[in-house]
């Protein structure tokens, strides 16, 4: 069994089946890139919403933190008046040993006044009972 088939013909029918293939190529391709298109709007959609949240995120650390600073501030403030006010509040303790010298010194001088008083008065109404 021999086919005969003219040249024309054979030319026709390959130009037939690479056309065919090339016609489902392009489908394929087609589809691939439709897909893909599609991938990419929804990575874009999700990134976009990403992005809105980061940025909500961010917006909300940024409000945060000038809150917090703004109490750092305050605080610093009051801390400054605090140190300003605590000479005048507090007696620290190197002034009460001055202050308590100074008194224990003074009451000492007083009690040797006193006993010096004491002596001549001693003296003296001892000289009156005993005349010499």
């Amino acid at each position: 069994m021999t086919l005969e088939i003219e040249f024309t013909w054979l030319v026709g029918l390959l130009i037939t089946i690479f056309g065919a293939a090339a016609g489902v190529g392009k489908l394929l391709l087609a589809q691939h890139q439709k897909h893909q298109d599609a991938k990419f709007a929804a990575l874009e959609r999700a990134g976009q919403g990403m992005q809105a949240s980061l940025h909500k995120r961010l917006d909300g650390i940024e409000i945060s933190q000038k809150e917090e600073s703004v109490r750092v501030q305050k605080l610093e403030r009051e801390f400054l008046v605090f140190k300003a006010e605590l000479p005048m509040t507090y007696l620290q303790r190197t002034d009460h040993i001055r202050s308590e010298s100074v008194t224990q010194a003074r009451l000492d001088a007083i009690a040797g006044q006193l006993t010096n008083v004491q002596m001549l008065i001693g003296a003296k109404s001892h000289d009156h009972r005993h005349p010499a």
